[in-house]
């Protein structure tokens, strides 16, 4: 549950940043990585961020929302944390906004064994 809210916050956070834009296109991705973590990222086409929004995004009360609390990335921050990944945020180079963050991949044994 605590991944689907970082993926749900995440998405909506995309939908609203491109409602402006004339082209709206939300991706999300899933990929296995070569260091046993799987990296998920929902892209979008939004405006993008400003440098130094990005370098505190993840910050408690840091937000670019005129009714924004700023809570809601630094929760996904924990939450990725608690699960011992990564998250971050990176401008795309044809526009809009890619967040990224990293799971540790659970293999089968390790999931019927309780672990």
């Amino acid at each position: 549950i605590q991944i689907q809210q970082v993926l749900l916050n995440l998405m909506r956070n995309a939908v609203e940043a491109m409602q402006g834009s004339p082209r709206r296109e939300l991706k999300v991705t899933t990929v296995a990585r070569d260091d046993g973590m799987a990296e998920v990222s929902v892209i979008d086409t939004g405006p993008g961020l400003a440098p130094e929004v990005s370098a505190q995004l993840f910050q408690p009360f840091v937000t670019t929302k005129k009714q924004g609390m700023g809570v809601g990335l630094s929760i996904c921050r924990t939450i990725v944390e608690s699960h011992g990944g990564h998250i971050w945020a990176e401008a795309m180079p044809t526009g809009g906004t890619a967040f990224r963050f990293t799971l540790r991949i659970v293999e089968k044994e390790e999931v019927s064994n309780g672990r």
